[in-house]
């Protein structure tokens, strides 16, 4: 059966979000709690407790319909943004809001003005009804407000701009802004989207609600999804005059905004305290990213939001080899630009533990650029002090966060002293699948032991090496131990030096994408 429906509608492509945690832990067996999800621009700092504790207040009424109109939520908003409730519409995130828009004012056929390497929900929101998209050519990744003031047709209908810009994170002033909209025809609506307004630096920040209140073609979207940390309840606002408000809200599904949501938006939008830790993680955080980004000396895009753009080459062979690290960002190949990832701002370990997997997939490491790819996300287990100096090595170099030794306990304490390991973990015990870092501090005549158990919780793929012993019984234990596994031992490795040296042994590709054990 073929069911019909228009062809503007079969066109689109299904919007690709941000891979879920929980696929990626299926997909490549890896532990939820050891992922690292930087792809989806949310607040790393999660929900505010303020937001938490209106939910739980909420509770007891969702039996019924939430208030459809959303009277408190939208009183609050009133206040903050000295605007008439009536000039408010309530969206399930900002989302909503652009789509509202679209569907209230543009016609099949009619044009859509928005800017190469935009927010892709203003294609799809053009898409859905069959409207005609007029693309502008971005300038420095960013828009060029000049050519999209000149590509208005006579039936556009709909500008967008998005202020930050997701994905390249560009930014937009206000004298620029202003200027446009004072060419803009009357009878076209700029949709000024501002989903990451929160995270613009104080010099940055200006009052666009003072535009709404002159320019009745305007409308402002804001959302609860970023700095609010309100993702997953999905809540946003659009600011504009009555009678363009009272359009959108002929279009708007009654109940769009769920009572959870309200409850929440009301309580996080008083939360300043946690609106300023939002603000002063990503900053450091932004910062942070941004400087790897020029010491390892890959191009970015400067950034005013809550991510960066980064070109990294085989950016499709760079992703996979984070998902393997454990670490999901963004690919942006369906912007248009196959050589770039963007990169979610996260916690202050969440943002070293991609910087430690780029560095690999990239195949250098922190201080020393050009070295080959020796580990991605490893576990390490050294024979003797050799061994557990090579994983404080790597810790220092920012290759790992954290070495835990696999040692007797005589051993351990000498180990810690030494500050090789962080802690240690005695024989026997089971977790190597667990640990993103073993280091060994023990004798020689137990590599066999050593070897063997932590073995039977390594994936398929796993490479296994000693580090840099070329003894005999070393190798004949590992054999032993190993058994068909001992076809993926390597004896040595680049940096150590043994019986495989030169060019045999500073292959780039040695150690690619494995797990290993040193």
């Amino acid at each position: 059966m073929t069911l019909h429906a228009p062809d503007y509608v079969r066109g689109i492509a299904p919007y690709q979000a941000g891979k879920p945690i929980s696929e990626l832990a299926r997909e490549y067996g890896l532990r939820e709690d050891s992922i690292v999800k930087l792809a989806s621009n949310e607040n790393p700092l999660g929900m505010p407790d303020s937001a938490r504790q209106a939910i739980v207040a909420a509770l007891g009424e969702l039996g019924r319909y939430p208030d459809s109109n959303g009277f408190e939520l939208k009183a609050a908003l009133a206040s903050r943004y000295d605007v008439p409730a009536s000039w408010i519409t309530l969206g399930n995130g900002s989302n909503d809001t652009l789509e509202l828009a679209a569907h209230a004012l543009v016609q099949p056929g009619e044009s859509v003005v928005y800017s190469q390497y935009s927010f892709a929900v203003y294609a799809l929101a053009t898409q859905e009804v069959g409207a005609r998209a007029i693309v502008v050519p971005a300038r420095d990744y960013g828009h060029d407000l000049d050519a999209m003031a000149a590509a208005i047709a006579p039936d556009t209908r709909l500008v967008f701009i998005a202020n930050p810009n997701n994905p390249t994170g560009t930014f937009l002033s206000a004298p620029a802004i202003e200027a446009f909209l004072a060419k803009v025809p009357a009878r076209v609506v700029v949709v000024l989207d501002e989903a990451y307004n929160e995270y613009l630096r104080p010099e940055h920040r200006f009052d666009s609600t003072a535009w709404v209140k002159r320019y009745p073609n305007l409308l402002v979207s804001r959302t609860f999804s970023k700095a609010y940390g309100l993702a997953g309840l999905r809540v946003g606002f659009g600011l504009a005059q009555p009678e363009l408000t009272d359009l959108l809200n002929r279009v708007r599904q009654p109940f769009n905004v769920n009572s959870m949501a309200q409850a929440a938006a009301i309580a996080a939008l008083s939360d300043q305290a946690f609106l300023a830790r939002s603000y002063e993680i990503n900053r450091q955080g932004l910062e942070r990213l941004q400087a790897e980004f020029s010491a390892l000396g890959l191009d970015y895009v400067p950034s005013y939001g809550n991510f960066v753009l980064v070109k990294v080459g085989d950016a499709p062979a760079i992703y996979e080899k984070l998902l393997r690290s454990g670490v999901i960002v963004r690919p942006v190949g369906n912007y248009g630009l196959p050589e770039w990832l963007r990169v979610s701002i996260g916690l202050p370990a969440e943002n070293e533990a991609f910087l430690a997997a780029l560095r690999a997939a990239l195949g250098r490491l922190h201080g020393a650029p050009g070295w080959p790819v020796l580990i991605g996300r490893p576990l390490i287990l050294g024979v003797g002090m050799i061994g557990g100096s090579v994983a404080a090595a790597c810790r220092t170099r920012g290759v790992v966060t954290r070495v835990t030794g696999y040692t007797p306990q005589s051993d351990a304490r000498d180990a810690l002293a030494l500050g090789l390991i962080d802690a240690a973990c005695r024989q026997g015990r089971r977790g190597g699948r667990a640990m993103p870092t073993w280091s060994g501090g023990a004798h020689l005549r137990e590599a066999g032991p050593l070897l063997g158990h932590p073995v039977r919780h390594l994936r398929a793929d796993a490479l296994v090496t000693d580090c840099a012993s070329t003894k005999a019984s070393t190798v004949a234990a590992a054999r032993e131990r190993l058994g068909a596994a001992f076809a993926r031992y390597v004896p040595s490795h680049p940096i150590a030096g043994s019986e495989r040296h030169g060019p045999q042994a500073a292959r780039a590709d040695l150690f690619d994408g494995a797990m290993v054990i040193v």
